[in-house]
């Protein structure tokens, strides 16, 4: 046996723990008080859509690509907003471990979740999974298809009227003007638990970008560690510190047998 076919499997398992925390820790979420207007993008007009694109690291090694859409006005039924995310794998990482997930949000007027529907490449898996959030009876409904192994599996867990998922608040954690020193507690939702997640804003930072050099502020977002994922580990985003809020740099650092994963804003359109 060569010295590589141990370290194969090992690294193909550490690439799909990888591929599915990105998925999932992309983006954070922030509470808003039920009842109050869309709030958006700082100085947005009604209709909007911005698309950013992020390079994906992990270990200093390039590991693929996340692109995000947010649509002010989605032609989605009652949907007063949506995002999209489609995050693919490239060069090594996809060689041994290909990733192709594409994620949707759906929110109502007050950016609380509606429906989230994704569509997972992984590797020889493929699984598409929907979460539909009731508002009336407080739960959110899980139904996840193995499309490979034609299986399906479902859950159902309580939430509160309003709750977000882990990719829509990061609209709303750029509303928010959460000024260093200070934290909020947040209702964070992936259909099959419910937990009052924290959200810290812990310090003003310069930071060099592919974009060129940004003043931002570092946020710890606190899903980690048996709170939204039993996994231990650390997620900060960056957000400029001005009227755009840009996220310019998201981070997962977990222990050691992962690593740390960045996602660093390469491009960005707004229409």
């Amino acid at each position: 046996m060569c010295e590589t076919d141990g370290f194969m499997p090992g690294f193909r398992r550490r690439a799909a723990v990888l591929f599915a925390l990105i998925a999932a820790a992309s983006a954070v979420t922030a509470q808003q008080e039920p009842g109050a207007p869309l709030i958006g993008l700082p100085g947005a007009p009604a209709a909007m859509h911005e698309s950013l694109q992020y390079s994906v690291e992990w270990r200093l090694i390039p590991a693929g690509t996340a692109e995000l859409d947010w649509n002010a006005t989605p032609r989605s039924g009652s949907a007063a907003s949506e995002i999209k995310l489609h995050l693919q794998s490239a060069g090594l990482v996809s060689r041994l471990f290909r990733v192709d997930d594409q994620y949707q949000v759906l929110m109502n007027q007050n950016l609380c979740a509606q429906t989230t529907d994704t569509m997972a490449q992984e590797g020889s898996r493929r699984r598409e999974t929907h979460v539909a959030f009731d508002p009336i009876q407080h739960k959110a409904r899980y139904a996840e298809k193995d499309l490979t192994k034609n299986t399906t599996a479902t859950q159902e867990v309580d939430i509160p009227a309003c709750v977000h998922d882990v990719m829509g608040g990061l609209l709303m954690l750029r509303s928010l003007k959460l000024e260093p020193g200070n934290a909020v507690q947040l209702p964070v939702s992936d259909g099959k638990k419910f937990v009052q997640a924290r959200v810290e804003s812990q310090g003003r930072e310069d930071l060099n970008t592919p974009l060129g050099p940004r003043k931002t502020i570092r946020y710890e977002v606190f899903l980690f560690d048996n709170v939204l994922y039993r996994r231990p580990g650390h997620l900060h985003v960056w957000l400029t510190d001005d009227a755009r809020r840009l996220p310019v740099q998201i981070q997962v650092r977990l222990q050691f047998t992962i690593g740390t994963v960045t996602l660093r804003l390469t491009k960005e359109d707004k229409s």
